[in-house]
This record gives structure tokens, C-alpha cells and sequence, in this order.
């Protein structure tokens, strides 16, 4: 086995009881993502992509296979021991943003520090910086209603760097923003890959097809192709 993988997926699937009715969204996936790596995972709806992403995050476990994350195998974890995963090796971008209402723009990029017990005034530097670092600078005490969408995707990447985790999921970030914010997202996005950043990104758009140096795309719970780009390919910011 390469320990050296982020990701290794063996026979991945998952499987959904309905009732009388028994739902494979997720069929024997093999999968493996080294450091460093910028994927874009994409298909139509139904696809298995939204469930791929759930099992990579640890948000639910497969119904069998393995799935290696770091070179720790967390298929058969409990729930205590997935929410420590989450926390401290994952994170996570939505296209909803999800930030909280009531805290600042540096509180909400706390947040996963405060889950694992640093308080705010021990680790603010750190905060701004991450501010700073997605061009927020400027708004630390703005609440999200205070800020434009694009500005809250930023302080959710923010947020998701905090705990520095193993990789960065995304779903759909760019989803909800005007095609000019939805670059500049991305720009961002880029910049942290081009730091050795590892992020998965499920996606429909294809202009993040064109930056990702690795295109993974599904159907009918299986991966059907597996492009990989060299830096010559790829579509520069």
C-alpha cells in the first residue's frame, strides 16, 4: 500500500435502505489521491457524487470497502471517533456558505478551533491572518449579512483552513455566485492548490474542469473516467 496517498478508496460502496427497496449510490470505487492534488469530481445528478463526497468527509461510513484517509482507516469509526476526524484532519467548503449569523468574520473562522477547546483570544492572530490570506483584511468585525457572497465563500474558506487539515473538500463553492465572483473563488482556490494544498471539488461547472489538474467523473454510482492534467493543460487564472 502507498502511504503516502491522502485518499485511498478500496471497493467503496454504499448502500441506502429504503425500506422494500434497497438504494446502491456508490458501487466498489477504487480511488487514489496523493498530496498536493486538485480534484474535481463531477456528474450528472444521481451520479454518486454528493455520496462520494459525504464518505470522504466521514459523514457517513460505506456500506463495505475501505476507506483510508491519511494512512488511518476510517470505515468502521463510530461517530465520536468521525467528529474528531472531521475536526481535526478535514475541511469543509459549501456552496450555502453556512457560516453563523451572529459571530464576526473572525469568530466564524474560529469556529473549529472552539471545538477543540482554543478560545478565541488564544488564537485571533491566527484568524486575522487566515482573514488576511482570503482578502478579508478589512472586514474582521463585519457579521455575514454585513458581506456580499462572495465575501462569506471567502471567510468559509478561511474557516476550513483553520485546523489545517489533510484536504479541503468543497461542494459546489462556486455555485450560488455571478460568474465574475465565481472566478475569483477559484482564483482562490488555485492559489491554495498552487501552495500544496489537497482539494476535492464536486462540481458542474466546467471552468473548474479547466483548472483542476485531475477530473474524476461518475455515473450510476461508479467512476467512468479518470483524467489527470499536467501543468501545460491546465487554464491559467
Amino acid at each position: 500500500m502507498d502511504d503516502h496517498a491522502i485518499i485511498r478508496l478500496e471497493q467503496l460502496t454504499k448502500t441506502y435502505d429504503l425500506g422494500e427497496v434497497k438504494l446502491t449510490a456508490l458501487r466498489e470505487v477504487d480511488l487514489v489521491i496523493e498530496p498536493g492534488s486538485f480534484v474535481a469530481i463531477m456528474g450528472a445528478s444521481g451520479s454518486g457524487k454528493s455520496t462520494l463526497l459525504n464518505l470522504l468527509g466521514c459523514l457517513d461510513r460505506p456500506t463495505s470497502g475501505r476507506y483510508i484517509l491519511g494512512g488511518v482507516d476510517v470505515s468502521d469509526m463510530d461517530d465520536d471517533e468521525l467528529s474528531d476526524v472531521r475536526g481535526q484532519r478535514i475541511g469543509f467548503v459549501f456552496q450555502q456558505y453556512n457560516l453563523i449569523d451572529q459571530l464576526s468574520v473572525v469568530e466564524n473562522i474560529h469556529v473549529p478551533l472552539g471545538y477543540q477547546g482554543r478560545e478565541l483570544a488564544d488564537c485571533r492572530a491566527q484568524c486575522v491572518d487566515l482573514a488576511g490570506l482570503v482578502g478579508l483584511s478589512d472586514r474582521l468585525g463585519h457579521r455575514p449579512k454585513q458581506l456580499s457572497g462572495g465575501q462569506q465563500q471567502r471567510v468559509a474558506i478561511a474557516r476550513a483552513l483553520a485546523n489545517d487539515p489533510v484536504m479541503i473538500l468543497a461542494d459546489e463553492p462556486t455555485g450560488n455566485l455571478d460568474s465574475t465572483t465565481g472566478k475569483e473563488i477559484l482564483d482562490l482556490f488555485c492559489n491554495l492548490h498552487a501552495q500544496g494544498k489537497t482539494i476535492v471539488m464536486v462540481t458542474h461547472g466546467e471552468e473548474v474542469a479547466k483548472r483542476a489538474n485531475r477530473v474524476v467523473v461518475m455515473s450510476d454510482g461508479r467512476i467512468v473516467q479518470d483524467v489527470r492534467r499536467t501543468p501545460t493543460q491546465l487554464v491559467p487564472a
